[in-house]
């Protein structure tokens, strides 16, 4: 085979990362084509060759897969490279989904856990409370749209299938009002320039609406004009902050917020509770979908009122504020102090009074007992960052003969790696049950709950 080559192929499989699977006839290696579907029968131009596998690009279709979407659901360009699943029927990614689960399980030697069929609001369109637009100008004026698939070429677009929808409307009024007054747009190549992003957040519940424009300077020129035309055209708008970020970067956001007009933050409401969220506050993007999952993590930790519940890597407390008027006492650990004070001010804000939120080290002993007032948890819940837990971690819970550990994970592989370290450690692994929080993208949210094994 060499590049360029153009072969017909039949596609076996789909992986995460939205691309159809087959292998060359005759030669064995594997063929990554983006756009192929389970099912289908192409051709494909070869645009890389390797040793053991090849990437193609989809020339054309011969046959169609049944699992393949008989129309496009979104209107932005198939190069914003945002939803690797758009293609796909919706039934199929969640099988893709689970065999993703099932398959990290495996490849980690835990071919006898069993992983239950994904969970699903069943919305897919339209679910994002948090939308980030990079802007840049354009023949046609200034535009907004997202970062192409791997680079920082900007593709302009501000329609998004999984975003909110009152977000695109709000987008091009600003992205029209910089090019009335000639703000200049940021160039990541010479750095110069002064709009950078447009931030967005929603509460889904609220229906209040916060505006961040990210610049690279310390003002904003017509900045209250810009306020006024801005809450008159959308009435929903409570907050209009900037952002101060003049470093030479691709973080989005800089250290430094100025309220233009109204609160510095949005609030929401999740699983009968309300939340604020700042603009660099986390919060999860898909509300409906947290609150399916936060619900099955409460179900696996089956609190009558008299545990002792632990919740490690709390950030600001949602997870374990969750269940804290189901527990005797909640103690969050968080290694972040800002966090920290968030879940203090989220607790009171709900008049809950038994929980304590502590600045420590999720995986050190001594700070967890100290704590929980130098009592054994009961139950701990923990939901790590997509690196996953550590070793010490769970000998540390496994040392403390924690006899329940809730676990919530944004990565099937890291997950299945320290369910590895909890088994060796003496506890049983109960089924794995994923949770579809990104409909459309290749993340999959899973949620299991460790038991201590009883000794003999």
């Amino acid at each position: 085979m060499n590049k360029n080559d153009v072969i017909t192929l039949t596609v076996t499989d789909l992986n995460n990362l939205g691309c159809g699977v087959g292998r060359i006839e005759g030669d064995g290696r594997v063929v990554f084509v983006r756009g192929a579907v389970t099912g289908d029968v192409i051709r494909a131009k070869l645009i890389k060759i390797g040793k053991s596998f090849c990437v193609g690009k989809l020339e054309e279709l011969l046959i169609p897969s049944p699992h393949r979407l008989d129309h496009d659901p979104c209107s932005a360009p198939l190069s914003c490279g945002g939803c690797v699943y758009r293609h796909v029927t919706y039934e199929h990614e969640l099988e893709r989904k689970r065999d993703y689960v099932t398959h990290a399980f495996r490849k980690a030697g835990l071919g006898d856990v069993t992983v239950l069929p994904v969970r699903s609001t069943g919305k897919v369109g339209g679910y994002r409370n948090k939308g980030q637009y990079p802007v840049t100008r354009t023949k046609d004026g200034i535009r907004a749209g997202f970062f192409a698939a791997k680079s920082h070429n900007i593709i302009p677009a501000n329609t998004c299938a999984i975003q909110h929808p009152a977000f695109a409307p709000i987008v091009t009024f600003i992205c029209d009002f910089a090019e009335e007054h000639g703000w200049s747009v940021y160039d990541e190549i010479n750095g110069k320039g002064l709009l950078r992003h447009i931030y967005l957040r929603v509460g889904e519940k609220t229906g209040q609406i916060m505006v961040c424009l990210v610049i690279n300077g310390t003002t904003l020129p017509r900045s209250k004009e810009l306020c006024a035309a801005l809450v008159t055209a959308f009435p929903s708008v409570t907050g209009i902050v900037l952002n101060v970020n003049r470093e030479n970067t691709n973080v989005v956001l800089g250290k430094q917020f100025v309220t233009l007009w109204g609160k510095p933050y949005i609030e929401d409401e999740l699983c009968g509770l309300r939340f604020r969220v700042s603009p660099d506050s986390f919060y999860q993007v898909n509300r409906d979908g947290a609150e399916l999952l936060y619900g099955l993590a409460a179900e696996l930790a089956d609190l009558t009122g008299e545990e002792i519940l632990m919740d490690l890597y709390c950030g600001t407390g949602t997870i374990g504020l969750t269940m804290a008027r189901k527990a005797k006492k909640l103690c969050g650990v968080e290694i972040v102090p800002a966090a920290v004070d968030c879940a203090r001010e989220n607790a009171a804000r709900n008049g809950i009074e038994n929980a304590d939120f502590f600045c420590a080290d999720a995986g050190n002993a001594e700070a967890i007992l100290q704590a929980a007032g130098g009592t054994r948890p009961d139950a701990v819940v923990i939901d790590p960052p997509r690196k996953g837990s550590t070793r010490e971690l769970v000998e540390c819970l496994a040392g403390l003969e924690i006899p329940k550990i809730v676990y919530v994970s944004c990565d099937p592989d890291t997950l299945a790696r320290d369910c590895v370290w909890f088994r060796e450690e003496g506890y049983t692994i109960g089924e794995v049950q994923p949770v579809d929080m990104f409909p459309r993208c290749g993340h999959v949210e899973s949620v299991v709950c460790l038991t201590r094994q009883t000794q003999q």
